[in-house]
């Protein structure tokens, strides 16, 4: 079995075309063939499917694939620690939710290239792929999560800081003047929310299902800055971190909505427990952790000044 197979096969995994797979491995389609028939051949079990013009990955080659991309990921890092040694330099990957990214990650990067400028940020976008996996297979080296505990027990991480979690409007809606809002009155509100897997997603989810209570009227959102701007536009009422508001409620075109019960949600850095924890993986965490120490909040900031 030689590396160039597992490299072919791992991208011909991703692409699921041969023409593509050729052009990202440089080389010509008859050597891709080439390549995974042997490879096929040496496990004895076909990997792909070839079903006229549709490549699909057959059973075995699902369980094979995340055993080829964690072999290359520790050839990869082995390579790393031989050639750079102690100094942080070579590819980092990440993975950062958009709030994150967006709104609290400019600074730390700053820095970070300003004091490590030999190491290659690169971002990985989100992937309907599960993050453990992600990290695990080696595609990503370091992510951060918005989520208030990390239960696998293959990752490691460290708890940054908290964030405020608010529902919000533009000032004329109704119940920006409410004392309190509680579940009954979202029922036949449109609620303009991120996907469903989304961390704090889940726990206004959860609030609501705790009495027995499913709005009517929900829109879905893979980008913050759309809910935003929905919002902006008197669609509805959205549920956002503080951070990504911030400049908004200082401008007043949000106000906040008193909800019933306070919503805060985690930042974690996570990693592989067993992966090498390399310099460059080191230089992010420690700016990351001075960096996004926890501030006075926008929101308690507005208060204070009414």
């Amino acid at each position: 079995m030689e590396v160039r197979q597992l490299q072919t096969f791992c991208v011909l995994a991703e692409e699921l075309n041969f023409t593509r797979t050729a052009e990202r491995v440089h080389t010509v389609q008859s050597n891709v063939t080439s390549q995974i028939k042997s490879l096929e051949a040496e496990l004895g079990s076909p990997l792909f499917d070839r079903l006229a013009k549709r490549v699909i990955l057959t059973e075995a080659g699902h369980r094979f694939r995340p055993f080829a991309e964690k072999a290359l990921a520790a050839m990869d890092e082995g390579c790393r620690v031989v050639k750079f040694g102690t100094e942080p330099a070579g590819p980092l990957h990440l993975y950062s939710p958009e709030s994150v990214l967006t709104y609290r990650l400019p600074e730390v990067l700053k820095l970070f290239r300003k004091r490590y400028p030999k190491v290659e940020l690169i971002f990985r976008p989100e992937s309907d792929r599960k993050l453990c996996d992600e990290l695990e297979n080696g595609r990503v080296d370091l992510a951060i999560s918005m989520s208030d505990v990390i239960d696998a027990e293959q990752l490691s991480s460290v708890r940054i800081r908290t964030e405020a979690v608010y529902l919000f409007a533009t000032p004329d809606h109704p119940l920006v003047t409410a004392n309190k809002v509680y579940p009954k009155d979202l029922q036949n509100e449109t609620l303009l929310l991120t996907e469903a897997g989304c961390g704090y997603r889940k726990k206004l989810d959860m609030q609501l299902a705790a009495v027995n209570l499913r709005p009517q009227h929900v829109t879905e959102f893979s980008s913050v800055e759309a809910i935003k701007q929905c919002v902006l536009a008197g669609m509805g009422i959205g549920l956002l971190p503080e951070i990504v508001i911030a400049c908004e409620l200082r401008k007043k075109q949000f106000a906040l909505l008193n909800w019933q019960t306070p919503m805060s949600i985690a930042t974690h850095i996570v990693w592989h427990k067993d992966k090498w924890f390399s310099p460059g993986m080191q230089g992010f965490l420690d700016i990351a952790k001075a960096r996004l120490r926890p501030t006075a909040s926008p929101a308690l900031l507005q208060e204070r000044a009414v």
